[in-house]
């Protein structure tokens, strides 16, 4: 599998992890920052959460670090928390925010 098929497939893992208290996946939520596909197989994801004290932030991370390591090509999934810039509703999708009410 070539980079982007690995990229193509991390974005559609990404969308199956949900934050347990919004019923939206965290790519559509907007807490995926960056994502880079690595020459050695490796991907690595930095990504925030809706808020610095959540209660499941470790769960979050596991599920992503799992979904992306059990994808074909992937040989590590390096996944980074980082709080800058804070989260805030502007950086939902449209559809998030229509989904959410916030529009």
């Amino acid at each position: 599998m070539d980079a982007a098929q690995i990229r193509d497939k991390v974005d559609e893992a990404l969308r199956t992890v949900f934050d347990p208290e919004i019923p939206v996946n965290i790519v559509e939520l907007g807490l995926v920052y960056k994502t880079d596909i690595l020459e050695n197989g490796g991907v690595l994801v930095i990504m925030t959460l809706t808020a610095p004290g959540c209660p499941v932030a470790g769960s979050i991370i596991e599920e992503v670090t799992q979904k992306i390591q059990a994808i074909e090509g992937v040989t590590n999934a390096d996944v980074r928390l980082t709080f800058d810039p804070p989260w805030n509703k502007e950086m939902m999708s449209e559809e998030a925010r229509l989904e959410l009410g916030f529009m």
